[in-house]
């Protein structure tokens, strides 16, 4: 009786990919620190909540996107015997972080703009809506610059989400400026204030739950395990799969082990390394997991096994 393990297909460069992208990160870090002094003078200037939650918006993600250029930066570092992933799942810490302190933001700014909704104060319109249109341009141009490569990994998904949900903030912002300028309905600042909470809690929980499913090694998104199985069963002389397991280390890196029980007569005729590259082959064709780690084992091998399997 004896065990394999193998990773199949070409060797992975854990900081490949990960950290390619620093530069729009940089990028977009310098424009959100230029909106952010901006919406906070503009908010001491015109007395506006909605800057002010706005530009508690931007504060936060410009404390994201920091995270998001280190995390990318440590992808960037080779894999050693010490961390045989390297840092890519440093991506998903800087993800989860960010969604966290953006969920504190989002309450706190739902809180305190139903207080200014019941009692709202003078609002000087004319700043408001300068200091809002200011803002607007500027998350614009940050999401131009993250749009072609929102979907690369987490890290930039919740820069673009960030800066995508500022930008909506902002127009926000300057509707409202408009509704005061005209209409004289203070109110308006107050409401753009709930809008921007509202835009930031349900989108900011889905990438917490992305995050914390990933750290938690939960079963990647889309890979059903009874399909694997049944399709590892279909392969010749394998008699049972159970130790199925399956995480993601980070975005696009899915993995899977499994212990897999052969006809006896495997052990000794040379078929198991043909039936090694077939069931892995099987396994990156079929799900696109490239590394995996199966073993191989007789069927007597079980009752040295403890009883509860997979």
């Amino acid at each position: 009786m004896s065990s394999h393990s193998h990773s199949h297909g070409p060797a992975l460069d854990v900081g490949a990919g990960a950290g390619e992208h620093r530069g729009r990160l940089a990028a977009v870090l310098a424009i959100s620190v230029t909106i952010l002094v901006v919406e906070v003078v503009g908010s001491v200037v015109s007395g506006s909540l909605a800057l002010f939650a706005d530009a508690g918006h931007v504060l936060t993600d410009v404390a994201g996107l920091t995270l998001a250029l280190i995390a990318a930066t440590l992808a960037r570092r080779p894999a050693s015997d010490r961390r045989t992933w390297g840092y890519r799942r440093a991506e998903v810490l800087s993800a989860a972080a960010q969604a966290a302190v953006l969920l504190a933001v989002g309450g706190f700014v739902i809180v305190e703009g139903v207080r200014r909704l019941i009692d709202p104060p003078d609002v000087e319109a004319t700043a408001m809506l300068f200091f809002g249109v200011v803002g607007l341009a500027g998350n614009i141009v940050g999401v131009v610059v993250l749009l072609s490569a929102r979907h690369a990994n987490l890290n930039l998904r919740a820069a673009f989400l960030e800066v995508l949900n500022d930008a909506l903030g902002s127009l926000a912002v300057v509707v409202a400026a408009v509704l005061i300028a005209t209409a004289g309905w203070l109110r308006a600042d107050a409401v753009a204030s709930l809008l921007i909470g509202a835009l930031i809690l349900p989108r900011t929980w889905r990438l917490l739950r992305e995050s914390v499913d990933v750290l938690l090694e939960s079963t990647p998104p889309g890979l059903d395990l009874a399909t694997v199985r049944e399709h590892l069963l279909g392969v010749p002389h394998v008699l049972e799969v159970h130790d199925l397991h399956a995480s993601q280390v980070a975005t696009g890196l899915p993995t899977l082990s499994a212990h897999v029980v052969v006809e006896d007569a495997c052990f000794h005729d040379g078929h198991l390394p043909g039936m090694l590259d077939r069931l892995q082959d099987c396994l990156a064709g079929h799900f696109d997991v490239e590394h995996s780690t199966l073993q191989f084992e007789a069927r007597r091998h079980g009752a040295h096994e403890p009883a509860a399997h997979a």
